[in-house]
């Protein structure tokens, strides 16, 4: 497992059983699928009735190829700017009582091909939680981008609960219909809201429809404003630690991007970064599994291969220096 080169080249240079060519070919002709990655961890769940079901995207980082398919320029929130990449949406199971998570599925976000927004996406993957994996949960956790009246509404249909942010211009009204709707971020609060939340109608929902609206002060520079169907949530801080399990998803992300070389495919051809980001998903899976066993982290695991070859090394040197 490379350290840091992840190309065919150097992947054929090393391997006794696979050429570059092989390599390509692989990755030009197989037809990884999503599915693969649930056959992979589903034995691995550990199941929650209290289970958290938690989406997001990430954009793989492509800024410097010009001719690779999939790519597009698109906003990455880890970049804070519009950037060329391959967008991936993920799906991530959270058990809450075990405080560990697992990649469940994921989709690529190809507009051009398929005609699917990110939205279409994430109830794709919603509804494939729900009635083909019929995975336990009662919690799901999305960024503001997925909190649309079509996806809020769809979840309260599967009798769940959500917990999403709403953007600061996203209109509200918090009098009962006794004044017009104005910007959530220019909501009156009073000490007992502050700590409990308050009632609210979002525009364009139905009629007579309330949620729970949390406002969370996250730095004198930033103020988040949470919503949830739940509305027996009487607490800020509980609200704020449940949205905390959406970070899981972000670990995911971030694992991937620094464990498993997911952005570093070159090739060309859709078909081919598909089966990398697949590929990528399915080494993430592995490690996790020897991580959890190992009762490790997945960088410890990573990178401990190459603390154990500086340690051969530093007791039988390959290469000898002997001074003068």
């Amino acid at each position: 497992m490379s350290q840091i080169n992840y190309t065919q080249t150097y992947f054929g240079e090393h391997s006794e059983d696979w050429s570059h060519d092989q390599l390509n070919r692989y990755l030009r002709d197989e037809q990884l699928r999503p599915r693969q990655v649930w056959e992979n961890v589903r034995g691995d769940l550990i199941l929650s009735e209290n289970g958290y079901i938690v989406f997001d995207d990430t954009v793989a980082d492509k800024q410097h190829s010009f001719q690779i398919e999939l790519v597009r320029r698109q906003w990455s929130g880890n970049a804070k700017d519009v950037i060329k990449g391959i967008g991936i949406v993920t799906c991530v199971y959270v058990n809450p009582e075990k405080n560990t998570f697992w990649i469940i599925d994921y989709r690529i976000y190809d507009p051009a091909r398929d005609g699917k927004t990110k939205i279409d996406h994430l109830m794709d993957m919603l509804q494939n939680c729900r009635y083909q994996k019929k995975l336990p949960f009662r919690t799901v956790l999305m960024d503001s981008w997925y909190a649309t009246r079509k996806i809020m509404r769809y979840i309260e249909k599967l009798e769940k609960i959500y917990y999403c942010p709403l953007k600061s211009n996203r209109n509200v009204d918090d009098t009962d219909g006794q004044q017009t709707h104005q910007r959530v971020d220019k909501l009156v609060w009073n000490e007992t809201e502050t700590e409990q939340g308050k009632l609210i109608h979002i525009k364009d929902f139905p009629k007579g429809h309330r949620v729970k609206v949390f406002r969370l002060v996250l730095s004198t520079k930033r103020t988040d404003y949470l919503v949830t169907n739940d509305l027996d949530q009487d607490s800020t801080q509980d609200a704020k630690e449940k949205r905390a399990l959406s970070w899981k998803i972000e670990q995911f992300h971030r694992e991937a991007k620094q464990i498993t070389g997911v952005e570093k495919c070159q090739c060309r051809k859709q078909r081919a970064q598909r089966n990398h980001i697949a590929c990528s998903i399915l080494v993430w899976v592995h490690l996790k599994r020897v991580a959890h066993q190992a009762d490790e982290t997945i960088y410890q695991i990573k990178f401990g291969l190459l603390s154990n070859y500086m340690r051969e090394q530093l007791k039988q040197p390959s290469i000898r220096m002997v001074l003068a």
